[in-house]
């Protein structure tokens, strides 16, 4: 409204007092806007100070019509007063022949009758007041824009509408912007009287609201622009009553997006129609606008908004929505503000010297963001190689003369406005210091100049000023100290420079005094420089020497960049980059040379390319790298290109996913969970998972799972209880599938876990009190098989049932927070499940004093491992989050490390503490799990306890023997005792067998005991045929996987005195000390004929067996006997403990002895009998035996059992027993020392056969006479004739019938022995193989007759060297006593007589 008053008022007044009245009302506004500073006192004598010359008001934005006046203030202060001119767009205006156009005394510009015609508009455009000083210098004003409202046109004109009473009406009227304010309305052709029901829209728009029936008549709009009014059609307003029945909103007028300035109103339209009548209300970005309380926000007839003195915040998107309770409809509209430019910081006034360089600052702000431009006096400074635009607004002028003296203004603008603010220069003489105040904008090379000088004598010109260095674009100066100041310690130099033909000279100064070098940067390339240097002392500036002439180098024309450089990716390991030939190639193009780099890294690699393009391979896949290229001609390297990136093609991962992980959550779902792969083998984006599982039983029958996205667990459910299963996981790309992890295991669990009941107590809880807090940790009920659904933490000050929290079943601490200081809390854990909740159980804790400060808890340690070294040390490392990445401790934190084992009812701790990230635990019990976890202390800071770490140590051979060792007799066999025994305490590993040692001498060399093996963790043992009324000494020795423990003490046991027909001593011919009674088979009483030959034939038999017995026996004799002497014993002693003199037995339930085999001259009886009952006379006959189980028999014997290996199958006996060998005290020993040798046999474990070794008892030291004569004698005939390198053989005997075969056995083939691969074969103890051959052994062996049993390894020994063996027997017969043969012979007729009793039977 007061535009509309002013513009009336401007065309119905004088041009006079028009003028009077628009200079008194804009003159105080704009007073200080040009001000460029305030006059500063002056510094001193001879120096100027600066004038104040700005401008009191400046010229703004006008609107006026056609034939109207105008004026155009403009004012400005200076002593003397300045001289005012105009320009009109960029032109001055010759004032003094214009009869239009008039300067006022005060300055401004008076423009009368202004003229506007559609193609003469000599008066509209833009002026700028200019105001000059003499001999000072020149100012500019702002721009200002005279605008001359056009011809009046209807845009659009009112229409006849009609509308209900209450409603509101909207009569349209619009004229050019600038005619809105010429706008006013008549109804029924009188002036219509504006007020807060009827209004004017800015646009011209006539709104009424709450229309009643004087409303209703005849309505046009006027245009008075300066000349007879224009007048729009005449549109009439019917006012109906109110129908009383509904009708649809629509909008009469919506909002549209506008403009403002900061400052300025605005106003959004917004008249909506409908029955009911609709309210408005208004939005702004998604929030309500409060139209009644705001003083800005103004809501106009007819719902329209009105924003006054807009600011920038008002910026945004506003939405009208009308609503009259049946329906809502809504309209938007965009709101823009801007800002004229203003100057965050002005220029400011500078003193200087010529050749200096100096820059003027200038920061504006405005929106849209303005343009700078720089004045100086008036006249537009044009930038060159002298001054710069830098930092985007400053002005730099380099190598200042006197001529640059004035007045500089910074202008801004944009599209509102501009603004312009300014500063003066003065270029002071070299002998007047700068003065301090105020502040200048000198840059660092001219600071040298502010220092005052004083009166003395100045330097001469310094010597010998040379260009050291010249360059194309810079040049490095030389000189020699003044020859008034030789050593020139204190002196500094300034070095003048400029283009040849130029005025205008620069300065550089040295860094430090006494420096005599400086380089002259940024010069331009074939450019004729002159250079002077000039040094200064305390007093001032001296002589200038002489002018230096020189040239810099022309630039070498290099290649430009190439043009157009493309990169894309040919698969996932290679990338082709393409390019152009450079448009500046300063001649022939050599090569290229492509620069590539992989991105987040700083290695550049390059390859040389010969055309405009190439292939780089060997890329990582799915990786970003960026390329480059630079062109080379015969000058060198080019200009390169800008950098291009781009990502190589994704691919299938490369590696499978991490920390695959199973959780069985009840019997028929396990939870799976993973990690993705490393990111440099992920090759892509991983689009999902393939899980694939199966049952440990059935692992073709695979079933496939897929997982999308990026998840990372899957419940897998449906399985089978109590049931193995195998999973393994994948990862997917859009490529395809990965490698897969391992299979990794997991079983159902038989049922699902208890929930029938309450769960146990929990099995541990701790409190950490603080301030205003406490931190409770706990551990799980000890009985995992009840469902623990969660835990429920109740506390109170003095009781704990002031408040409960419940927290998740996986959570082991909690931190109970907003508690009071120093006050007594009592806790309460209980573990609950949808049963209720179990035992609870209590702790309590004082918080701390307030006064004491709150220590944050610190992080705890992650990643524990524990890393098993030994059977006693585990090593425990972990990491520290709160530490730098290169997890170096700097400061004084140490850390705890605790553990125990892993026994629920052990809840006792051992701790340590450590200050690195590791920390070694030693003294642990062997094959023992623990548990550890580490927590971290700074100060009185301390974290919980990290999640444990698991670790068995190593096995160790048992340290202790096994325990209550019990021998007793078994019922109804006297001659059978029963050893019991308790495993070692300190087994230290799995018990995977026993020894027992058992002799009749306590006191005997334990090598001299004989040796019964048990495999596995069995805790009871039969031992047979013992010697009755004999006192026995039993000691057992336990062994693991590392080796054997300490025996037991002896323990003594008498067997039982003789009964019935045993008791009375009676005994079988002695057979050897290998033979033993029949078990089965041939003791039936219901004897039958056993082999249909006639009586003359079993003669010859038995009398051959005798003669061929006799003679191996003589043969024994000969050379096996007891050492007496001290010479023979140290043999034996030797023998012993190289070849291992204990003498194992074997495990009978196992490993039975052979049957009755005899060598003979070519002669095989046939089977006597088959029937299963045995002679009764040999019924409980003991026969002594040797301690070897064993008895070797070559490969040709081998063959013959192979033959028959179908024919029969042993059973074997339920106990395990054997007899000692050794019973017959007085027998004498016969010993065959032989070479030392180490073992030969490897040691191999099978499910029938007791584990025994088979070489000592084999080879040199032989208890007893060999039980078979052949076996001596054939030994020694074929020890010396042959010679064999092969392996030992292990025979499997397996013969169908005892008696059955006596055969000669024939020379052992040479080649390697041949194994039934269903039979077992257990040699004992490992042998190093020799380097000398080894003789084969022809062996036979006398078993138990009838007896039927399983196939048993017969282990060959390895012979002595066939010298060696031919010395011991020559030592063996020397040592031989008569009595001794007496002896044998007498028990080899004991023996015929067996034999012919036998043949009776």
């Amino acid at each position: 409204m007061a535009a509309e008053r002013g513009a009336r008022r401007l065309l119905g007044t004088s041009s006079f007092w028009l003028c009077c009245l628009l200079l008194l009302g804009r003159r105080a506004p704009g007073a200080a806007a040009a001000r460029s500073g305030s006059p500063p006192q002056s510094p001193g004598s001879g120096v100027r100070t600066f004038t104040p010359f700005y401008f009191l008001v400046e010229p703004v934005d006008t609107l006026s019509s056609r034939g109207s006046s105008v004026i155009l203030n403009c004012s400005a202060y200076s002593e003397p007063s300045p001289k005012i001119e105009w320009k009109k767009d960029g032109t001055f205006l010759n004032l003094v022949s214009d009869d239009r156009r008039q300067l006022l005394p005060d300055g401004s510009l008076f423009i009368t009758n202004v003229v506007h015609a559609k193609h003469n508009k000599p008066d509209e455009g833009y002026y700028q007041c200019v105001a000059t000083v003499e001999n000072l210098g020149t100012i500019v004003s702002r721009t200002a824009k005279l605008i001359v409202a056009s011809l009046p046109r209807f845009a659009s004109q009112p229409e006849p509408s009609s509308v209900y009473a209450g409603n509101s009406a909207v009569l349209n009227c619009e004229v050019n912007a600038d005619l809105v304010p010429f706008v006013r309305w008549e109804q029924n052709r009188q002036p219509l009287l504006l007020d807060d029901r009827v209004i004017k829209l800015p646009s011209g728009t006539l709104v009424i609201s709450n229309v009643t029936e004087r409303d209703g008549g005849l309505y046009r709009c006027v245009v008075e622009s300066g000349g007879p009014p224009k007048y729009s059609d005449e549109a009439e307003l019917k006012v109906l009553p109110d129908p009383e029945v509904t009708s649809n909103l629509v909008f009469l007028k919506q909002p549209s997006s506008l403009v403002r300035v900061i400052g300025q109103s605005a106003v959004l339209p917004c008249v909506a129609l409908g029955l009911p009548t609709p309210t408005i209300r208004w939005m702004k970005n998604e929030e309500a606008l409060d139209t009644e309380s705001s003083e800005r926000l103004v809501l106009l007839a007819g719902g329209s908004l009105e924003i006054s003195d807009v600011t920038e915040d008002d910026a945004g998107t506003y939405f009208c929505i009308a609503d009259n309770g049946n329906e809502t409809i809504e309209a938007q509209a965009e709101l823009t503000v801007q800002a004229q430019p203003e100057f965050l910081k002005q220029p400011t006034n500078i003193y200087a010297h010529e050749s200096m360089d100096i820059i003027f600052e200038c920061e504006v702000t405005g929106k849209p963001a303005p343009t700078v431009k720089w004045v100086k006096n008036g006249d537009m400074v044009i930038p060159s190689d002298y001054f710069k635009i830098v930092k985007e607004h400053n002005l730099q002028v380099l190598g200042l003369v006197k001529s640059d003296e004035g007045f500089y203004q910074c202008i801004a603008e944009n599209d509102v406005g501009n603004a312009q603010a300014g500063a003066q220069l003065i270029i002071l003489e070299h002998d007047v210091a700068i003065p301090t105040l105020p502040p200048t904008s000198l840059t660092s090379a001219t600071t040298d100049h502010l220092a005052p000088a004083t009166t003395g004598p100045l330097p001469s010109a310094p010597r010998d000023v040379v260009a050291s260095l010249v360059s194309t674009r810079f040049i490095k100066l030389t000189w020699r100290t003044p020859a008034s100041d030789p050593h020139g310690d204190n002196l500094t130099y300034s070095v003048f420079y400029t283009k040849e033909g130029i005025a205008r000279e620069r300065v550089e100064n040295t860094s430090h005094p006494g420096e005599m070098q400086v380089t002259i940067q940024n010069l331009m390339p074939a450019t004729v420089y002159i250079f002077r240097v000039m040094a200064q002392n305390k007093h001032g500036s001296g002589e200038s020497s002489a002018p230096l002439r020189v040239e810099t180098q022309p630039e070498v024309q290099l290649p430009g960049p190439a043009p157009n450089i493309r990169a894309y990716a040919t698969s996932p390991t290679s990338i082709t980059v393409t390019w152009e030939t450079p448009l500046s190639g300063n001649g022939e193009i050599q090569n290229y040379k492509l620069y590539y780099m992989e991105k987040g890294t700083d290695k550049e690699q390059d390859v040389d390319v010969s055309s405009h393009s190439h292939t780089i391979n060997g890329l990582k896949k799915y990786t970003e790298y960026s390329f480059r290229v630079v062109a080379y001609n015969k000058h060198g390297p080019g200009v390169s290109t800008q950098d291009v990136a781009v990502r190589t093609l994704s691919d299938v991962p490369s590696a499978a996913p991490q920390n695959l992980s199973l959780e069985v959550r009840n019997s028929k779902s396990i939870m799976i969970h993973w990690q993705p792969p490393p990111p440099a083998t992920q090759n892509g984006q991983i689009t999902g998972y393939k899980i694939r599982y199966r049952k440990a039983s059935r692992k073709s029958d695979v079933t496939e799972t897929l997982v999308t996205g990026t998840q990372l667990s899957q419940l897998i459910e449906g399985l089978d209880r109590g049931t193995e299963y195998n999973f393994r996981v994948a990862a997917l790309t859009i490529n395809g599938t990965g490698p897969a992890t391992d299979w990794l295991s997991a079983e159902t669990f038989e049922s699902d876990l208890d929930e029938t009941r309450v769960p146990d107590v929990p099995s541990s809880l701790h409190v950490r009190p603080l301030v205003t807090s406490i931190v409770v940790s706990w551990t799980p009920p000890e009985n995992q098989n009840i469902v623990v659904r969660g835990y429920a933490i109740g506390y109170g000050i003095g009781s704990p049932h002031a408040q409960t929290i419940k927290v998740d079943y996986k959570q082991r601490y909690y931190t109970i927070e907003n508690l009071d200081p120093s006050s007594h809390y009592v806790i309460t854990l209980k573990a609950f499940n949808n049963v209720g909740e179990g035992i609870p159980l209590y702790e309590s804790a004082v918080t701390r004093p307030h006064t004491v400060p709150d220590p944050t808890p610190m992080m705890p340690p992650v990643g524990v491992q524990a890393s098993i070294l030994s059977h006693d040390t585990i090593r425990i490392t972990w990491a520290d989050n709160s530490l730098p990445k290169h997890q170096k401790i700097t400061d004084s934190r140490y850390y705890t490390v605790r553990w125990k084992t892993n026994i629920p009812a052990n809840t006792k701790y051992k701790n340590a503490n450590a200050t690195t990230l590791s920390y070694l635990v030693t003294g642990l019990k062997a094959n023992t799990l623990y548990e550890f976890s580490v927590m971290v202390t700074k100060g009185r800071r301390s974290s919980t306890w990290s999640m444990t770490a698991h670790g068995t140590t190593f096995e160790l051979v048992p340290t202790s023997p096994p325990k209550d060792v019990t021998v007793v007799s078994k019922e109804g066999k006297p001659r059978t005792i029963i050893v019991n025994w308790q495993p070692p305490s300190e087994a230290n590993g799995k018990i995977t067998g026993y020894i027992i040692y058992y002799s009749t001498d306590v006191n005997a060399e334990i090598h001299d005991w004989v040796i019964e093996p048990v495999v596995g963790n069995r805790l009871t043992h039969q031992i047979q045929e013992l010697t009755l009324d004999t006192p026995y000494y039993f000691k057992i020795q336990a062994r693991n996987s590392k080796g054997m423990g300490p025996m037991s003490e002896a323990v003594q046991f008498r067997t039982p005195k003789a009964s019935g027909s045993a008791g009375k001593g009676s005994r079988l011919p002695d057979l050897g000390s290998d033979y033993k009674p029949p078990m089965s088979g041939s003791n039936s009483p219901h004897g039958s004929p056993t082999s249909p030959l006639d009586s003359n034939m079993l003669l010859v038999i038995i009398v051959s067996v005798g003669v061929i017995t006799i003679v191996v026996v003589v043969i024994i004799a000969v050379f096996c006997t007891r050492r007496t002497t001290s010479h023979q014993k140290k043999k034996r002693a030797a023998c012993k403990s190289v070849n291992g003199s204990h003498k194992y037995k074997g495990n009978s339930k196992d490993v039975k002895p052979p049957d009755l085999w005899i060598h003979h001259e070519r002669l095989e009886l046939k089977p006597i009998d088959k029937s299963p009952d045995p002679n009764p006379i040999m019924t409980d006959t003991p026969i002594p035996r040797n301690s070897q189980d064993i008895t070797p028999v070559d490969n040709s014997m081998d063959s013959n059992i192979h033959q028959r290996r179908n024919s029969y199958r042993g059973h074997e006996s339920e106990d395990s027993m054997s007899t000692l060998a050794g019973r017959r005290g007085m027998r004498p020993k016969m010993m065959m020392p032989f070479d030392s040798q180490p073992p030969q046999q490897s040691i191999r474990n099978t499910p029938s056969t007791d584990t025994m070794p088979a070489s000592s008892s084999q080879t040199c030291c032989t208890d007893h006479q060999d039980p078979e004569g052949a076996t001596s004698s054939s030994y020694l005939a074929s020890s010396q004739e042959e010679d064999s390198g092969q392996s030992l053989p292990t025979a499997h005997v397996r013969p169908s019938h005892p008696l059955k075969s006596f055969a000669v056995p024939a020379i052992p083939p040479p080649g390697p022995p041949t194994y039934d691969p269903t039979l077992p074969s257990t040699p004992l103890l490992s042998q190093q193989a020799l380097n000398h051959h080894l003789h084969s052994v022809k062996t036979a062996s006398i078993g138990t007759l009838g007896r039927s049993r399983p196939p048993m390894p017969v282990v060959v020994p390895s012979a002595p060297d066939v010298q060696e063996t031919t010395r011991m027997l020559e030592d063996s017969e020397s040592s031989y006593e008569p009595d001794e043969l007496t002896k044998e012979m007498a028990h080899l007729e004991g023996l015929m007589k067996d034999l012919n009793a036998i043949t009776t039977a």
